[in-house]
């Protein structure tokens, strides 16, 4: 069981669309979201509230990515909350619709067994609410309505395919805790499959103090100051410059295609300006991040507890990603931090980070193994932990 509070916990390791930019002055939290209800089949970790002597709910979060399938079960707690269980597989569902615009049989094939697996153990822990979303891939895929109705059919889990705001702003809430409160400003990122989302804060919005409920993430919304999804990802860079075979000058072109489209971001509201004067911070919540920290700490093993919310210096990106690219398909295979499975992926991902370090040149950047699910999680618990002080009686644990 891991703790989510001020001081850490969680779980595991972890195309054809047009730029959004938008400034976010009075953004709208991510509350009263859509939710859905899983059937009680057996809550042998149910357990009681002191106070109030009503079971404790259990909520589920599952981020459905272009790459990545992933699931957290947890229960409220008195600092955030509990995990309970945990689930992340490697699924590629956006496999080739950068190419074809729909989603591949097999993909589909592969993520339905996945989100078999995530089904089960919501029922089996016996998850009362619970918010499922899906990302770029079936935002851009024209088959995708048809593949979410598969899902709802064959695992009884109704997939929800949520906006790049809405994203980015769980994004935010999600690894809110390891922004550091001592800078005026901070750019969240999170390079993902098939979108990287961005996003701007004002930190100097926020009053002073400790954070330490569910509604302070929340409230670290208010500090948006604008975000943008760009459409390009691990998957699709992969997909259009190869992944396996990469020479310093396919790296090159990566990083310019990825410059090209942070310009514009950049020319809209003045960040390397401030990231100049100091005082200002990257924040990385993705794969690409946590695995250069991995990799850089010489972990035998991937460790969550070692990577999450450690920092990284610009030259030391730099450092791990030309030890990287030195190496051939089968020696970053051979990285447990990497994997076969991530082996064509993460040299996209570095370049997608080097690009955003020459137009933003920071000394160091945070790593966040934490993101969308932590999010939602937050959002869920926090929405239900205001209902009594509204007069609609809380939540009781029995709702469908």
């Amino acid at each position: 069981m891991a703790e989510l509070g001020e001081q850490g916990a969680l779980a595991t390791h972890a195309a054809g669309a047009e730029a959004t930019s938008v400034s976010a002055g009075a953004a709208a939290p991510i509350l009263s979201a859509p939710v859905h209800y899983t059937p009680r089949n057996g809550a042998a970790l149910a357990q009681f509230s002191p106070e109030t002597s009503r079971p404790i709910p259990i909520y589920g979060a599952l981020d459905l990515g272009t790459n990545n399938c992933r699931l957290l079960v947890a229960r409220p707690s008195r600092r955030g909350f509990q995990v309970i269980d945990a689930f992340s597989k490697i699924i590629r569902l956006g496999e080739g619709v950068g190419a074809t615009g729909l989603l591949s049989e097999a993909a589909m094939a592969r993520t339905l067994d996945a989100l078999k697996v995530c089904s089960e153990k919501m029922a089996r822990r016996g998850v009362a609410r619970s918010r499922l979303i899906a990302t770029e891939a079936c935002r851009v895929a024209k088959n995708a309505p048809e593949f979410i109705e598969t899902v709802r059919r064959e695992t009884g889990l109704h997939i929800e395919v949520i906006s790049r705001e809405t994203e980015a702003k769980l994004a935010v809430a999600g690894c809110a805790s390891l922004i550091d409160r001592g800078c005026d400003w901070a750019l969240v990122f999170d390079i993902g499959g098939g979108s990287s989302e961005l996003i701007w804060l004002d930190l100097r919005r926020l009053r002073p103090g400790k954070r330490q409920t569910l509604n302070d993430r929340m409230r670290m919304q208010s500090a948006i100051v604008a975000w943008t999804s760009l459409p390009v990802g691990v998957v699709t860079l992969a997909e259009k410059f190869g992944g396996r075979h990469v020479d310093g000058a396919i790296y090159e072109a990566m990083v310019d295609e990825v410059l090209a489209k942070l310009a514009p971001f950049e020319r809209s509201h003045g960040i390397a300006r401030s990231v100049q004067r100091g005082r200002t911070h990257l924040l990385g919540t993705s794969g690409t991040v946590t695995t250069l920290a991995g990799v850089n700490l010489g972990l035998e093993a991937y460790s969550r507890s070692k990577v999450d919310g450690c920092w990284l210096t610009a030259t030391e990106v730099r450092t791990v990603s030309g030890q990287l690219l030195s190496m051939s398909y089968e020696a970053r295979s051979r990285q447990p931090c990497i994997g076969p499975d991530r082996a064509d992926l993460v040299l996209g991902g570095c370049a997608i980070l080097e690009a955003m370090l020459r137009i933003w040149p920071c000394t160091r950047l945070r790593v966040a193994d934490r993101g969308l699910r932590e999010g939602i999680l937050a959002s869920l618990m926090a929405e239900d932990a205001e209902r009594p002080r509204h007069g609609a009686g809380g939540y009781n644990g029995h709702r469908r």
